[in-house]
């Protein structure tokens, strides 16, 4: 039975990067039969340099922060080791960007057990809690996106009561300390470390929230910005192709390095908005270059930085499950 399941795991891995090459396939031809690759790349010659390193530093340093929040959620066990924090951070968030069908994900509990002797379930339950309060921010964002292409204090109202959500953390939190879980023993075993997982401290949801918001941001500010040189139009439309492309990694499929899920999805966000596809799908291209050079540049950069062993000589296999 184990054979057979490893024989799936590897078929499923294979079929993963069938679809990301036929995805690939796709983009390149559908570029150059909808826009050509020569009138697509040529604005890239009228790109202001400086601009551009500007929005690559505004790009680095939300990896930075990305970093910076993970410290501050595992506090202690990563005191006094930001550089090996940022390498982790930095290259988790590479395999994110270029390994199809979120992949990259399993690379932070893999560093995290690597580098610091953090269990791996651990690990990913800190990255789950983490990964909800980046689509908690995403969600105030596409709010923000309403209140400016349809101003309604709705919105603001909307905006008020999401955020006033975030209290659920706490309560979560004290149920993997006392809540009677049903299921069977290692399911409830595994709910109740992924509750204890989120951040019970409302000092600390505010701080590694703040840094999603800085994080989120930037890369925002970022991405529009060079959109916005691509394509010109209003910001609430720009802001909405980045948040398609951005929410690309939770389609059922998705590209290798993201390409043709990444352009899809952004050309699915804009067109509805009255952005005609062709000039869309060229914007949506352009950026996912800029976020594809970044992500090469930033990796190859990551492996200057301290790596180095684990914090811990052993991992407690318990908590390896």
């Amino acid at each position: 039975m184990f054979e057979i399941d490893r024989r799936d795991w590897r078929w499923g891995r294979a079929r993963d990067w069938l679809l990301g090459a036929t995805l690939l396939l796709g983009l390149v031809i559908a570029v150059e039969f909808m826009v050509g690759w020569g009138p697509l790349l040529a604005p890239w010659h009228e790109l202001s340099p400086w601009l551009l390193a500007w929005l690559f530093l505004l790009t680095a340093l939300s990896y930075g922060l990305r970093a910076r929040r993970v410290s501050e959620y595992f506090g202690a066990r990563l005191a006094g080791r930001f550089p090996t924090v940022l390498r982790l951070s930095i290259l988790h968030n590479t395999a994110n960007n270029l390994l199809p069908m979120r992949t990259g994900e399993l690379v932070f509990p893999w560093l995290m057990r690597r580098y610091f002797g953090q269990g791996l379930l651990d690990s990913g339950a800190a990255l789950l809690w983490i990964r909800l309060l980046d689509l908690h921010f995403l969600a105030l964002i596409a709010l923000l996106i309403l209140e400016l292409g349809h101003p309604s204090w709705l919105w603001w109202l909307a905006g008020g009561l999401w955020m006033a959500g975030l209290g659920v953390l706490i309560l979560l939190s004290g149920l993997g300390d006392s809540a009677v879980l049903a299921g069977p023993g290692r399911v409830r075993s595994i709910t109740r470390r992924v509750l204890q997982a989120a951040p019970r401290d409302p000092w600390l949801i505010a701080r590694v929230y703040g840094w999603t918001a800085l994080i989120w941001t930037l890369k925002f500010a970022a991405f529009t910005s060079l959109l916005k040189f691509f394509l010109p139009t209003d910001v609430w439309r720009l802001l909405a192709g980045v948040m398609g492309a951005e929410l690309s990694s939770v389609l059922p499929f998705h590209g290798i390095a993201g390409s043709g899920s990444y352009e899809l999805a952004a050309v699915a966000a804009l067109t509805p908005l009255g952005v005609e596809p062709k000039p869309a799908l060229a914007g949506a291209v352009n950026l996912h270059l800029f976020l594809l050079g970044s992500t090469l540049l930033l990796g190859a950069l990551a492996f200057l930085l301290p790596g180095g062993g684990a914090a811990c000589s052993q991992v407690n296999a318990k908590s390896s499950a």
